[in-house]
């Protein structure tokens, strides 16, 4: 018989809990098979379980299958006692966590720290995506190095222009909810700020009718044909005019570089995207507990693989476009959140 299995509240009770393999593999099930281990060869429903290895043989078609099957873990020879830990302090780090200490944390390499952290935020991804209404703020922002902080080989390099030129730029599309709750972010790295691309994300994502804040910003114009398009004068020294107002993107914009400058400390760009996918589900879940956010991670890990060779490969669909974005001056002793 089964013993009833309780769910950790805290970071001490999550190491002490998931410190059993077979503890963890208990755990396991029911989020990864809510209705019943399912073959994921053939959807049989028949099978053996091979104690000693802790996998499972299918009847149908004869085939051996773990719990890290077709999931982010797929392939992974760490075990689920570090995968669990290292899942519980990524999702419940307010201001984010290294690959250098999630390496002394779990005792692994940090190549292979870095390689499971990007693991862990592709499960961040739902996949599901929700119409926008109501009051709704576009703000975008730039992400890249200081030129004061930077070589100045590597200044000549990326600098060739003023503001945000040589850097990535990241748009941001806020659903507020005062009474429901607690405001939803939708966050995407975009090639550029043209009318074209910023408006083609507002039309995919708010409905029209809605009431859309955005800044002064030229890309914006032409959005009042089919929304309540209010814009506020940062230049001029406004900032809140009534309810139209893109203070709720700031304060995410806010917590994300706080993330970057101190903890991750230089983001490639070719994984930016992925790093604002953490920051983003953080944002939505500030309001649930520790263990609802695990949860809900856990069960969302299914139907996803990421390789390391497609991690690093550069120019594909799955990293992006440009190079590297140095964060800030670093020196001999500094840690980088790269492998």
């Amino acid at each position: 018989m089964e013993k009833e299995l309780c769910q950790p509240k805290t970071i001490q009770d999550a190491i002490k809990f998931f410190a059993d393999q077979d503890t963890c593999l208990q755990y396991m099930i029911p989020l990864r098979w809510p209705n019943g281990i399912t073959c994921p060869f053939c959807d049989g429903v028949e099978h053996s379980f091979i104690a000693t290895r802790r996998i499972w043989r299918c009847k149908s078609c004869k085939k051996q299958f773990s719990i890290k099957h077709s999931s982010i873990m797929e392939d992974s020879p760490l075990g689920l006692d570090k995968w669990l830990v290292a899942m519980w302090l990524i999702i419940n780090a307010k201001n984010g966590i290294s690959s250098w200490e999630l390496h002394r944390s779990l005792g692994i390499t940090q190549k292979s720290a870095w390689f499971l952290a990007h693991r862990i935020r592709l499960a961040f991804q739902t996949g599901s995506f929700t119409v926008m209404s109501g009051q709704v703020e576009a703000d975008e922002t730039f992400i890249g190095g200081k030129a004061a902080n930077m070589h100045h080989d590597r200044r000549e390099q990326l600098i060739q222009g003023r503001g945000g030129v040589g850097k990535s730029i990241v748009m941001g599309i806020l659903e507020r909810r005062e009474i429901e709750g607690a405001s939803q972010m939708m966050a995407t790295v975009i090639p550029d700020r043209s009318a074209d691309t910023l408006q083609e994300q507002i039309y995919s994502t708010v409905e029209p009718g809605s009431a859309v804040s955005t800044d002064e910003w030229a890309g914006y114009n032409g959005l009042n044909e089919d929304y309540a398009h209010s814009a506020v004068n940062h230049s001029a020294g406004k900032y809140v005019i009534g309810d139209a107002h893109t203070n709720g993107c700031e304060n995410f914009w806010t917590l994300f570089k706080r993330c970057i400058k101190g903890t991750w400390v230089s983001v490639e760009d070719a994984h930016l995207h992925r790093y604002v996918t953490e920051q983003e589900f953080r944002f939505n879940e500030r309001k649930g507990k520790d263990n609802d956010r695990f949860v809900k991670t856990v069960r969302n890990i299914g139907d996803k693989r990421l390789t390391y060779k497609q991690l690093i490969e550069r120019g594909s669909d799955l990293v992006g476009r440009r190079g590297r974005i140095p964060q800030r001056k670093q020196d001999e002793n500094a840690e980088t959140d790269q492998p």
